[in-house]
Order: structure tokens, then C-alpha cells, then sequence
């Protein structure tokens, strides 16, 4: 395949009707980010009251959508919504899936996707950690399906883990990394299947720790908050753990930091905690949870400081080089 074809392919040109199925929160910010990237979006969902839903959430999707550029007059002018998911999919161009995080669920909707949707029709799972390979297992023809999982909130967050399975075809995941290219997105293909994928395993590998550090009484909720965003939060935004670590080598890089410091790193490694999330570590970690202001408040702070983020991040700079892909 040419690269003008592939590319052709996933162009917002050539993919102009989304199905969203799913009207949760990862299914709204996906489609407030398709509508204001000019598509036309069907949203389902059996719940009797996914149109209200959706547009609260396209309300509150609004200020950072315009902070980032993106038009946001009469966002819902391409929007419907059509409960029967045969009729929603029928048309579309993309499906973009964010139901129940269960195998049996997903097998279902795409089972009942295919035999609706157009064969050309280019199926996407926004699943946190379902396996391609085992949705597809309900599907004729698994080559047409692929994962495309964001980070929350997807019409914020760059990131989209494109995860093909065993029988995906070449051709579908180029196309869905077109497709997310095109939307301004970050796709980045994994090259294995993974429970969690990576951003997910990232993270918790992370969060095991900081609630280890809590249970311990080490610090409190809020004081490892401070430190994670004073610290590794802010470097990790510019320079992700390997590179980080490479420019924490000097002049000898990621094999001097190795070898100088590689040892204690394992040692500490052993030390790491592994907690579990029983009654009593539940409740001291709920104890905790009070941010001083309402769950809303706190996601439109956070969203304002993000978008801060973002811009600053994609300046122009050194540490924005892209490193040579290796095969």
C-alpha cells in the first residue's frame, strides 16, 4: 500500500460520520472532539437519557476545547442521537466504541456492529485493557477491529495507545493512525498486546506505590500529590523516564546511569511496597480524599492548568526532537 493511499485513508475527508456508542464520560469527550473538528456524530446508548448527558458534557468540554483553538460555535449542529444501535452504525464511517469494560459486552456490541456497519467501516475500541484478540474472537472478520485507547479526557489529552490484535490488519491500523493524526492526536502503536496496555501500567505501577507510601505514613495524600507535581510530574511532561534518565548519565547518558546507579535503583525496587486495597486501605485512602472544592470544580482546574501544560510542552524546543524509531 502507498503511503498517499494509506494516508488518504484515514483523512477527516474521507471519514466524515462517527458513531459513538456510549454516552459515558469518555464517550462524550470523544464526541465533543469529533463535532469540533467539524465531523458528524451519532451517539447511542440504551440509557433513556444519553442526549442530556452528552450535552452537559459538551458544556463543560467547551472552555478547554476554545482554550485549544477549536471552534466551538453551535457544537451540537452535526450531533443526533439514535438509540438503536443497527440504525447508528449504519452509515458511519468510524465507530468509536466506549461501552461497559467487559469482554462478554464488547464481544456483543461488535458482533452486532459488524453485521450492521459497512464492511469498510474502520471499528474502534476505547477499552482500558481488553485484548483486540478476545473481542474479536465474536466478529466474521476480526481484521476490521483495533484498539484506540485515550487518555482521559480524549478531546484533551494528546495520547491515543493504538493496540492491534493477533488478526488486526495492516491496513486498519494505519488507517485509525491517520485517522487520530488527523484529529491532532498522538497515536502511538504498541507492538504486543498487554493487560493495561502501557499508559495504564504506567500508571499503576505509580499509584501502588503512592498508596504503599501512604499506608506507611510516610506522607499524606495531598503531600504526595505536591511531590509528584513539583517533580517528576513536571519533568515527565517535557522528558519521559528514559530520556530523563539518559540526560541524568551526563555526558555518558542512559549507559553511564546505568551502570553507576543501575544498583541501587534494583535495590530499591525490591523495597517497593505492594498494598492491597482492602476495607481498612479504602477507608484511610477515602479519609483523605478531600480536595476542597466539588469533583466539577476540581476537573475545571485541572483542565485549565492541562491546557497550560500542553501549549507549553508544544513549543518549539530541543527536547521535542523526535528520537529515530527503531525497528
Amino acid at each position: 500500500m502507498n503511503e498517499t493511499h494509506v494516508a488518504t485513508l484515514g483523512t477527516l475527508d474521507t471519514h466524515r460520520r462517527v458513531t459513538v456508542v456510549g454516552a459515558g464520560v469518555i464517550g462524550s469527550s470523544w464526541t465533543a472532539l469529533f463535532l469540533a473538528k467539524g465531523l458528524t456524530v451519532t451517539v447511542t446508548d440504551p440509557v433513556p437519557d444519553m442526549d442530556r448527558q452528552v450535552h452537559d458534557q459538551l458544556q463543560r468540554a467547551v472552555p478547554a476545547l476554545r482554550a485549544l483553538g477549536l471552534p466551538t460555535t453551535d457544537l451540537d449542529r452535526n450531533l443526533r442521537f439514535e438509540a438503536d444501535l443497527g440504525k447508528a452504525v449504519a452509515d458511519a464511517d468510524v465507530v468509536q466504541e466506549n461501552g461497559p469494560e467487559r469482554l462478554d459486552v464488547k464481544q456483543d456490541l461488535f458482533a452486532r456492529i459488524e453485521q450492521a456497519a459497512r464492511p469498510d467501516t474502520l471499528l474502534l475500541s476505547s477499552t482500558s485493557g481488553i485484548r483486540a484478540t478476545d473481542i474479536a474472537q465474536a466478529l466474521r472478520q476480526p481484521e476490521r477491529l483495533v484498539i484506540g485507547h485515550p487518555f482521559n479526557p480524549p478531546h484533551l489529552i494528546p495520547l491515543v495507545e493504538v493496540v492491534p490484535g493477533e488478526k488486526t490488519s495492516q491496513e486498519v491500523v494505519e488507517r485509525a493512525v491517520a485517522f487520530y493524526t488527523a484529529l491532532g492526536k498522538k497515536p502511538q502503536v504498541l507492538r504486543k498486546e498487554v493487560p493495561g496496555f502501557v499508559a495504564n501500567r504506567l500508571q499503576a505501577a505509580l499509584f501502588r506505590e503512592a498508596v504503599n507510601l501512604v499506608v506507611q505514613g510516610v506522607v499524606t495524600e495531598s503531600e504526595l500529590d505536591t511531590i509528584v507535581t513539583s517533580s517528576v510530574g513536571l519533568r515527565w511532561a517535557v522528558a519521559g523516564p528514559f530520556r530523563s534518565f539518559h540526560l541524568g548519565g551526563g555526558s555518558g547518558g542512559l549507559p553511564h546511569f546505568l551502570e553507576h546507579l543501575g544498583p541501587g535503583l534494583e535495590s530499591l525496587w525490591r523495597d517497593l511496597g505492594t498494598p492491597v486495597l482492602d476495607e481498612a486501605t479504602v477507608q484511610l485512602l477515602s479519609g483523605q480524599a478531600d480536595f476542597g472544592a466539588s469533583v466539577d470544580e476540581l476537573e475545571d482546574a485541572r483542565d485549565e492548568a492541562q491546557i497550560k501544560v500542553l501549549q507549553a510542552v508544544s513549543a518549539p524546543s530541543t527536547l521535542a526532537i523526535e528520537p529515530a524509531q527503531k525497528q
